[in-house]
């Protein structure tokens, strides 16, 4: 069997696959293949005679442990072990807990869990945690995941980054700057890594003979995928293992997740109260057309446009269609600079209620953007899963000056420079100005933002 590992596996999967530690841990690059690995390991350990322990694996949600168990159930048809049907099929669903199992003649079974670190307590065998960082607690999950291999089994854990807040950045920190007290087995393979390693040759024996990567080298791909990815940032976390800075960043990654997944269109209505807000850019930056819908408590997002390199007459065609909307009850828009002629001709036509012009200085700024933070963590905003989306969010990083003031700013990358940060808080505000509809109370949010001010300024002076 070791010639079929040699054949199937890349040098950095069958260094995963022969670590035998008690604990290991792998900080990767997206989609190289070793969530793949460890299904083949666990297979492989689990299912000879005498093997004493079962095996239980926590993915980030219910598709990612389905998947799993998918490549465990084709490799135990590769090695000829015979699985136990379990009902009607090899891997049998349990409707009480949504987890999934294998069942191997030996009587071990390899059992997939939810993402609840609670399903962790009271089991014992191996630990898989598959995509570490992005589960919703990952400091819980491990603190009750742990105990379960006291008697015996391996704990693995799987992971790109997210973020240098992250338990599972913590655990890499431990292991690389404070001389590993944990004693885990640490393996780190990035894109080029993996490339260096034979990846290429191995996706290309899988895509469609059309896919643009057929005709590319290993250095064409590597800039295939960093010119694919939304900013620099996004591609040296999930491609080259380096967590971003999260103390910088002013919104959280967990708070964008979550408007995530509260952002369901379905539930705007026809009588849904419409605001817009507007960010004015021409060539260097983009312009931003960001409309919330009023939905109860929450403000769903209707729609987002984005014009780039666009004339300032196409782009105020989009504006006017907006502002004509029969349910938009206020606009906001970014005057300064390039903005001002936009609003002002759309104030004369539509009125200095519906259309508001705002300055940009930075205390405004400051404002918008505590208010707009304030709107995710009351978890009052919807917004799309989408990474540029994603990435303009959490471009914004708050920053002090020697003054001891805040500053909000945004990397200039080839598709935006915070401009989908700043529309969104622009409709925000339009959305707690406007009369149809509950103020949001400003009071404790700039009371906030004077406090960070101040915390702001004993940092410079101390």
């Amino acid at each position: 069997m070791l010639e079929f590992e040699k054949k199937f596996f890349l040098p950095y999967q069958r260094r995963w696959i022969s670590d035998t530690s008690r604990l290991k841990i792998i900080e990767k690059s997206r989609q190289i293949g070793i969530s793949l690995a460890s299904a083949y390991r666990l297979v492989r350990e689990h299912s000879y005679e005498g093997c004493r322990y079962d095996a239980w694996i926590s993915s980030r949600d219910e598709i990612q442990a389905k998947l799993f168990l998918d490549d465990c159930k084709k490799f135990s048809q590769i090695l000829h072990v015979a699985a136990q049907d379990l009902g009607k099929e090899v891997i049998a669903y349990d409707k009480k807990s949504g987890s999934a199992s294998l069942l191997f003649r030996n009587n071990r079974t390899l059992y997939s869990l939810s993402s609840n670190p609670d399903a962790q307590a009271g089991k014992r065998g191996t630990r898989v945690l598959d995509e570490f960082a992005l589960h919703p607690n990952p400091r819980l999950l491990y603190a009750i995941a742990y105990p379960g291999i006291t008697w015996g089994g391996q704990l693995e854990i799987i992971s790109t980054h997210r973020g240098s807040d992250n338990f599972f950045y913590n655990l890499i920190k431990d292991i690389t700057e404070n001389g590993n007290p944990k004693q885990f087995s640490h393996h780190k393979v990035t894109l080029q890594d993996a490339l260096e390693q034979g990846f290429l040759r191995k996706l290309k024996a899988k895509v469609s003979k059309n896919d643009p990567i057929i005709e590319m080298d290993e250095t064409d791909y590597f800039d295939y995928i960093r010119r694919s990815c939304p900013d620099r940032e996004t591609f040296l976390q999930e491609y080259m293992c380096e967590p971003y800075d999260s103390q910088s960043i002013f919104l959280p990654t967990n708070l964008v997740e979550d408007a995530e997944m509260g952002y369901d269109p379905r539930k705007i209505t026809a009588e849904s109260d419409l605001f817009l807000g507007i960010d004015v850019g021409r060539t260097n930056d983009l312009t931003v057309f960001w409309l919330l819908a009023s939905v109860g408590e929450v403000l769903m997002t209707k729609d987002v446009i984005v014009l780039k390199d666009r004339p300032f007459s196409e782009q105020e065609v989009e504006f006017y269609k907006l502002l004509t909307l029969p349910m938009l009850r206020r606009a906001c828009i970014d005057q300064t600079g390039i903005g001002r002629q936009f609003a002002e001709r759309a104030m004369e036509r539509f009125g200095k209620y519906k259309v508001e012009g705002i300055t940009f200085t930075n205390s405004v700024k400051e404002q918008l953007a505590y208010l707009l933070r304030a709107t995710f963590e009351d978890r009052a905003i919807g917004i799309p899963d989408d990474k540029h989306i994603r990435a303009d969010l959490r471009a914004i990083k708050k920053e002090s000056t020697f003054a001891g003031n805040l500053r909000f700013a945004a990397e200039h990358t080839g598709n935006g420079h915070g401009d989908r940060f700043w529309a969104l808080a622009l409709a925000i505000h339009a959305a707690q100005s406007a009369q149809s509809r509950k103020k949001v109370h400003l009071e404790p949010i700039l009371h906030n933002w004077r406090v960070e001010k101040l915390l702001c300024r004993n940092t410079i002076y101390h």
